[in-house]
């Protein structure tokens, strides 16, 4: 992601849904996972919604087929460091 912000193109490439209420599948999420990495942040998909959590996969356009992990349903959903992972 640091080579796509440049000073040509300042702006982020993402746009990010960080109201929890509205989540959809195909959402873009900025993700955590605490356990490993802080508050660093990491570009997700929604791949499922449910009332209680998410079900997301790394943003990757490269990989037809990512790993999906389960997450916290907030503004910015948590992610196991065994998810993210696979610890």
């Amino acid at each position: 992601m640091k080579d796509m912000v440049t000073e040509e193109n300042p702006d982020c490439p993402f746009e990010f849904n960080f109201d929890e209420t509205t989540f959809k599948v195909g959402d873009i999420v900025s993700y955590q996972v605490p356990e490993a990495f802080d508050d660093m942040p990491f570009v997700g998909i929604l791949v499922e919604v449910a009332e209680d959590h998410v079900i997301l996969s790394h943003y990757d356009e490269t990989d037809p087929n990512p790993p999906r992990m389960r997450g916290t349903r907030e503004s910015r959903p948590k992610v196991s460091k065994k998810d993210a992972l696979g610890e």
